[in-house]
């Protein structure tokens, strides 16, 4: 049986946006165009009365914006995917690092070239497989998880003393802002070890996930930047457009950021953290996978198994795609497979705090 197309909404006050991204998703046949709306309110009232599947949505509109379209969107149409389309500005990506943290399964950047055409052909490079990886899911919310604050101090529970971590790695691509702020918080601002993340986002955006995460976490967060020193107790962010690895000079571990060739399509990737993590840390590197299409980070994780890391999944039920953590787990290479919720519990658990150290 042929599955039905997936129903499409375009939200943005720009008819020359809209009109470019509906003929960005016109020639695919797995998508259909429901309807287009001028701002967050108009969304609404079409949601209330159509089916749709994914929205495209606006971060600047009048009347109703992106942002209170999309908490509007999460509690009345919850089982809707939202991918926020954002302008070439540093409010613009701010605004969709916010959306992306509160819930909205990806985002795009307008379209933008010389001509409507090259316009189109770079903006349905990304968007059609986004739609379809988020169309092809079964539609079940996630904002009804909590998002709670660790608590002030690391308390460690005893385990076995096989595989201490000493560094934290974690690979998240569409839905990672959110999985990130969930997984994160849960962590206390104590917590001994550096934190490493590669997501796949935009240069323009990176910058602001890190100040975001520093913000909601508590803990020192950075851009990942050449030469920084990977002090225990803060967290980095792979830069957009540059693979960040670990290197260690003299006595120090320090990041190194290239601009080799991508790795499954991306850069950043997560390989070449992962693979960097295991040379230098070996059995002392928990690796984390959460939500995100594709199989990046997945010869990385073979890396990190095969010197003796610990590596977790993001389960398929609570990840908005299950693409990079079933790689690995389809793969045979991770030791948990863990809801959201229970990604930092079993990474605390894992840790005691006399023997965690960077």
């Amino acid at each position: 049986m042929t599955r039905p197309p997936i129903r499409v909404l375009i939200v943005d006050d720009s008819a020359i946006v809209r009109g470019l991204l509906a003929r960005a998703i016109d020639d695919n046949p797995e998508i259909t165009l429901a309807g287009t709306a001028m701002h967050g309110e108009a969304a609404l009232t079409f949601l209330a009365r159509q089916e749709v599947d994914v929205v495209l949505l606006d971060v600047e509109m009048p009347v109703m914006d992106g942002l209170a379209a999309l908490e509007q969107i999460q509690k009345r149409f919850p089982d809707v995917r939202v991918i926020m389309v954002s302008g070439h500005t540093q409010e613009g990506a701010d605004v969709t690092v916010r959306a992306l943290g509160l819930g909205a399964a990806g985002c795009v950047a307008k379209p933008m070239g010389r001509n409507a055409s090259e316009s189109i052909a770079t903006v349905s490079k990304e968007l059609i497989p986004l739609i379809t990886a988020l169309g092809g899911k079964s539609r079940r919310s996630l904002t009804g998880q909590s998002v709670f604050k660790a608590p002030s101090t690391f308390v460690p529970t005893r385990i076995e003393r096989a595989m201490i971590p000493r560094v934290v790695v974690i690979g998240s691509s569409t839905g990672g802002p959110q999985a990130l702020r969930t997984v994160l918080t849960q962590i206390p601002v104590d917590f001994p070890l550096p934190i490493l993340i590669v997501q796949h986002m935009p240069p323009m955006f990176t910058p602001m996930l890190a100040r975001h995460l520093e913000k909601d976490t508590g803990r020192p967060t950075s851009e990942g930047a050449p030469g920084m020193p990977v002090l225990g107790g803060h967290t980095y962010v792979a830069p957009g457009d540059y693979h960040m690895q670990l290197v260690r000079r003299s006595d120090q571990v320090t990041l190194e950021l290239t601009q080799a060739p991508q790795e499954h399509f991306c850069r950043p990737s997560v390989n070449p953290l992962f693979r960097s993590a295991a040379s230098l840390y070996g059995s002392g590197v928990a690796a984390l996978m959460l939500t995100g299409m594709g199989e990046d980070g997945l010869e990385g994780s073979r890396e990190v198994a095969s010197r003796g890391g610990w590596i977790v999944a993001q389960d398929e039920t609570s990840s908005v795609v299950w693409g990079m953590p079933g790689a690995i787990v389809k793969a045979g290479l991770a030791q948990e497979i863990l809801p959201l919720e229970e990604i930092a519990p079993a990474l605390l658990r894992r840790c005691l705090q006399e023997t965690c150290r960077s």
